[in-house]
C-alpha cells in the first residue's frame, strides 16, 4: 500500500493543500507546546507560550499552511480568547472601578504609557523599525492581543504582513515573563518588604470589607415602636436585612417588610461591617447571640431552615426581587446573594442572574416552594448557552471594525478590543435584558485556552520561516530592548504605588502582573504570598489594561506608517 497519503497529511502537498494537513499540523504544534509547558525552572514555566515556539520550529523546518487559512485560525482564536475573558470579568468589572480600583487602573495605565514611550525612544535612538519595535513591545509585556491588533493594523494599512512584528514578539516574550517576576523580586528587596507586616495590613483591610455580617440587636427605639421594617428602611439610607425576630416570649418568627417592631424584640440583622454601627444604633442595643440561639426552639410553631438555592431557571434571569415577591408569596426571607465568589446584601431592586446562589431562610415547606421557582438544578447549568456567545462575537466584530479616529489611518478596536468590550458589557448587563450569560468556569477556561492555543500556533507557524535568520541578523538586540520595556515602567510605577499610594505589596504584585496581562507572573505572586490579594489586583486592572494595550499597539503602529 502506498504511503503517499501519509506524506500528504504530515508534510502536505504545496500544489493541493488539504484540510487534513492543516488540522494535523495545528494539533501537533499545540500538543507539543502543551507537553513542553510542563517544564519548570525553579518553579517558573513559560506555560502556553511553548506553543508559539513549537510553531516557530515547525515553520522553520519548512512546514507551511495556506496563508488565508492561517490568518483565519489566528484571528478566530484571538476572538475566542478575549471574548471569554471579558465574559468572565464582566459581572464584577464596574464595581471594581470604585475607590481603590480606580487608583490601580490609573497606575496600570501609567505602566502602559511608560512602556509605549520607552518603545518609541528605543526606536529613535537605535533606528530599529517601529513595526518591529511594536512586536518587541508586545512580547516584552506578554500581551498577545496587542500583537494581534498591531499585525491587523499594519496589514489593513499596507496590504501585506510584516514578519518582523511576530518575530520581535517571539524573541522578547520569554524574558518578558521572567522580567516581570524579576521586577517583583527586585521591588521586594528594594522596599525591604516584611511579609509579617504585609499580613497585618491585609488583616486590617479585611476588617474594612463590604461583605455581609450577621448581628443581633435588642430593639429599644421607641420612635419606631409599632412601625414596620419597610417603614424603617425608608428612614435610614443603608442596606440591611432583618431576617428573624425573637419576641419576648422566646418565639422566633420570620421577618419581612410588614413585620411590626415591638420594644424588647431581638432582631437578626445582616449588613456590611461599615454600616453596622449606624444600623445597630438606629434599632437599639447590640447583644451577643450565637447561631444556635437563633435556631429552632421548642416555643416555635414552625421550625426555620436555611438553604442555599442556585438560580437556574431562565425565567428568573434578570428579574428583581420585587418582581418575584418571594417574601409575600412564600413567607421566606433572602438574607444573602452569592455571585462571582462574593456575598452581596439583597435588596428589592437587585436583578438576579442565572448562576447566583441565594440564602433562603423560612419554614421547610416554604423554602421548598421557593426552590421550585428559582430552579436549583445543577444539570441546567451544564447546558451551554451559545446564543449570547455568538451574538456577542458578532457585535464585537462590528465594534472592532468601527473606525474611531483617523491619524492618518483609521484607529479601530480591532478583533481583540471589540469582542472584549462587548463581552464585558454582556457579562454585566446581559441579565438586564433576560440574556443568560452564565458559563461554568471550566467551560470558560476551556474555550479561552483553545482560542489562545490556536492564536499562538498560527503566529508561530507564520513566523518560523525567518526566525533564525532574524536572530542572526541582529534580532538578538531585541532581547535587550524587551528587558528595558518590561522592567523600567514596572519599577518606576511600583515606587509610585508604594511611596505615594501606600499600596500593600501583595496588591502591588497583582498590579504588576495585571498591567502586563501575564498569568505566569500572577501564579508566581499567588504562590509567594499564599493569599488572593494579587489575584484581586490582577482582575481589577485586567480588562482596562487589555483594551489599552490593544489601543497603544495600534497607535504606535500607525505612527510608523
Amino acid at each position: 500500500m502506498s504511503l503517499e497519503w501519509l506524506k500528504d497529511v504530515v508534510l502536505g502537498n504545496p500544489d493541493h493543500p488539504s484540510i487534513a494537513h492543516t488540522v494535523f499540523v495545528l494539533a501537533f504544534v499545540i500538543a507539543s507546546g502543551i507537553a513542553l509547558s510542563r517544564i519548570k525552572i525553579k518553579g517558573i514555566s513559560l506555560g502556553m507560550t511553548w506553543i508559539l515556539f513549537t510553531g516557530i520550529a515547525v515553520g522553520h523546518f519548512g512546514v507551511h499552511l495556506h496563508p488565508e487559512t492561517l490568518h483565519f485560525i489566528k484571528e478566530f482564536g484571538l476572538i475566542l480568547f478575549v471574548f471569554f475573558i471579558g465574559l468572565q470579568v464582566g459581572p464584577g468589572f464596574f464595581s471594581s472601578l470604585k475607590s481603590g480600583g480606580l487608583t490601580l487602573i490609573g497606575l496600570a495605565a501609567l505602566v502602559i504609557l511608560l512602556g509605549g514611550v520607552t518603545t518609541y525612544v528605543i526606536h529613535l535612538i537605535t533606528g530599529e523599525p517601529l513595526p518591529t519595535m511594536v512586536g518587541v513591545m508586545s512580547g516584552a509585556v506578554t500581551n498577545t492581543p496587542g500583537l494581534g491588533a498591531a499585525q491587523q493594523a499594519y496589514t489593513d494599512a499596507v496590504g501585506v504582513e510584516d514578519a518582523s512584528i511576530s518575530l520581535g514578539y517571539a524573541v522578547a516574550y520569554p524574558l518578558g515573563v521572567v522580567g516581570i517576576i524579576l521586577s517583583m523580586i527586585l521591588m521586594r528587596r528594594l522596599l525591604k518588604v516584611d511579609f509579617k507586616k504585609e499580613d497585618e495590613g491585609l488583616a486590617a483591610m479585611s476588617n474594612e470589607t463590604q461583605l455581609p455580617h450577621r448581628y443581633s440587636v435588642e430593639f429599644t427605639n421607641r420612635m419606631l415602636e409599632g412601625k414596620t421594617i419597610a417603614h424603617a428602611h425608608t428612614l435610614i439610607n443603608r442596606q440591611f436585612v432583618i431576617s428573624r425576630i425573637m419576641h419576648a416570649n422566646g418565639e422566633i418568627v420570620m421577618a419581612d417588610g410588614n413585620s411590626v417592631l415591638t420594644i424588647g424584640d431581638r432582631l437578626r440583622v445582616i449588613c456590611t461591617d461599615e454600616d453596622a454601627e449606624a444600623i445597630l444604633a438606629f434599632f437599639g442595643q447590640p447583644i451577643e447571640m450565637s447561631a444556635d440561639d437563633w435556631g429552632a426552639t421548642a416555643m416555635q410553631s414552625t421550625p426555620l431552615v436555611s438553604r442555599r438555592i442556585l438560580i437556574t431557571r431562565e425565567e428568573v434571569n434578570g428579574k428583581k426581587f420585587s418582581d418575584l415577591r418571594l417574601r409575600t408569596r412564600y413567607g421566606i426571607n433572602i438574607t444573602r446573594v452569592h455571585r462571582a465568589g462574593v456575598d452581596l446584601i439583597p435588596y428589592q431592586g437587585m436583578e438576579l442572574q442565572v448562576g447566583d446562589k441565594v440564602m433562603v431562610v423560612g419554614p421547610e415547606a416554604a423554602v421548598a416552594a421557593a426552590e421550585k421557582v428559582l430552579g436549583n438544578s445543577l444539570k441546567k447549568l451544564d447546558h451551554p448557552n451559545l446564543l449570547p456567545v455568538f451574538i456577542g462575537i458578532a457585535l464585537g466584530v462590528l465594534l472592532g471594525s468601527l473606525p474611531l479616529m483617523n491619524i492618518p489611518q483609521p484607529v479601530k478596536l480591532g478583533l481583540a478590543g471589540g469582542p472584549l468590550i462587548i463581552a464585558i458589557l454582556i457579562g454585566r448587563f446581559g441579565p438586564h435584558f433576560h440574556m443568560v450569560t452564565y458559563t461554568t468556569m471550566s467551560a470558560n477556561l476551556m474555550l479561552r485556552e483553545i482560542g489562545l492555543a490556536m492564536f499562538l500556533a498560527a503566529v508561530g507557524i507564520g513566523a518560523g520561516d525567518g526566525f533564525i535568520d532574524a536572530i542572526v541578523g541582529g534580532g538578538y538586540k531585541w532581547i535587550g530592548y524587551g528587558v528595558l520595556i518590561t522592567m523600567l515602567p514596572l519599577i518606576l510605577v511600583a515606587f509610585i504605588a508604594h511611596l505615594k499610594c501606600k499600596m500593600n505589596y501583595y496588591t502591588m504584585m497583582g498590579l504588576m502582573a495585571g498591567s502586563m496581562t501575564d498569568p505566569p507572573a500572577l501564579g508566581f505572586a499567588s504562590q509567594s504570598t499564599g493569599n488572593d490579594m494579587p489575584a484581586v489586583g490582577y482582575a481589577t486592572v485586567y480588562p482596562v489594561v487589555m483594551f489599552l494595550r490593544v489601543l497603544t499597539a495600534q497607535l504606535l503602529m500607525l505612527m510608523a506608517l
